[in-house]
This record gives C-alpha cells, structure tokens and sequence, in this order.
C-alpha cells in the first residue's frame, strides 16, 4: 500500500515537472522548495505578500522538510525490512508529499498578468464539460467554499476520458491518488492560504483567486494531460 501512494506522489511530482521542474525525482533525492515564478508581492492585491511569503517560505517549507525525513526513514525501514515502521510512514509520506505536489502547481497556476480567459481548445473542452467559463469558475468555486476544514478544490482532466471534472481533496491528498484526475487549477483552502487578508471570508478568497489565475500554465498541463500524449 505504501509502495503504491509512494508511487503516485512521484509520478503527480513527475507530471509538475513536465511542466516546470520541481524536486521529487527519485526515493533518493531530496524534494526541494521551488523557487517562485514572481516577487512575493506580484499576487497583490488579490494576495498579499505576507501571506505569499509565510506560505511558500514557511509552510510550503515544512512540507518539503517533513517529507524528506519521512523519506529517509522509509528508506531505513526497508533496508531493516521494517514492515511495521514502512507502514507507520504512509500518513507522513501522503501528507508532507501531497503538500508539496500540490503546492509546487499551486504556485505555477497563479500569475501577477493572470486572470481573464483561457483560450483555444482549453477555452472549447470548458465549454464542452461546464458549459461555459462562468460555470465552470462557480463550479470549482464552490467545491472549494465546500471544503470541510482545510483542503483543496480542483480543475482536473480524466486521463481516460479526457473530460474535465471538478473535485474537491480534503487536507493535502492530491488529487490524482485520490481521484484518478490530473490536477490542472488548483485553489488552496487552508487558513494559511488566506486568513490574514480574508480574516473568515473564505468565499472572497476564492472568488478573487480568479483574477491571477495562469491560465498559458493550466492550459500547458492541459495539452501534456490529454489521452495519448
């Protein structure tokens, strides 16, 4: 079981990278923080740079801390053929690994010249499945004004079908482990995402994320995600 969450970690790690490299690469090498596409304040005023210099330095940090020495252990474990410790890892590993795939796309799906609309044949697969940009925002919006406690809401593709979905992954499960979606926008609903600037309005967060959305990097995962590429 621990095998196989491992395993879509890194291949969730993987996909990110096609995209722009990150740092999982390998049970053996160290995960990194990434650095930012953008000075800290450049989200503003949509997010402040408190906020996006606490949650990329410190809590995106503590992820990518907290994953290695998982990692390590793991490592450990399995040389000693600890069955018992490899699966006490699987919590720590999913957790602390998840927060960093999903941060690491996170990051790259906000843009300071964001905002507007998609185009092309991202703009026609919107419509397909939502019937329009508006619905598909509301819709996504809404999974994530949903979200129980803290955790993430999603625009994702079905490798499969190629469809579109919306889906919602409490704490920091990622979406494809959880779902079988591939992450292509992603909005963060932990406190630490917004509660500085939003106090407890979660829905003005959201509603405004929209403004810096990236939309040339949800359409990059967006080819690379689609059946047979």
């Amino acid at each position: 079981m621990l095998s196989r969450v491992v395993n879509s970690l890194l291949s969730n790690a993987r996909l990110t990278s096609s995209i722009r490299p990150i740092a999982i690469q390998s049970l053996r090498s160290k995960a990194t923080l990434p650095d930012l596409p953008y000075d800290y304040g450049a989200l503003e005023p949509v997010i402040s740079a408190e906020i996006m210099r606490l949650h990329h330095g410190k809590h995106h940090q503590a992820y990518v801390t907290n994953l290695n020495v998982a990692l390590d252990k793991l490592e450990e474990a399995k040389v000693k053929n600890d069955t018992k410790t490899i699966i006490q890892l699987e919590p720590a590993i999913r957790f602390n690994g998840g927060g960093h795939i999903n941060h690491s796309i996170f990051w790259q799906n906000l843009s300071a010249n964001g905002g507007g609309e998609p185009s092309g044949e991202l703009l026609e697969a919107i419509k397909r499945d939502f019937g329009s940009v508006d619905a598909m925002k509301a819709r996504v919006s809404a999974m994530a004004i949903g979200v129980q406690g803290s955790g993430w809401a999603w625009l994702g593709m079905c490798p499969i079908s190629g469809r579109l979905r919306a889906a919602a992954c409490p704490n920091q499960d990622p979406l494809e482990t959880s779902t079988g979606l591939i992450p292509l926008f992603g909005i963060d609903v932990w406190e630490h995402a917004y509660y500085l600037q939003y106090k407890n309005v979660r829905p003005d967060y959201v509603n405004a994320i929209w403004k810096v959305a990236n939309w040339a990097d949800v359409d990059a995962r967006f080819k690379a995600a689609r059946p047979g590429q």
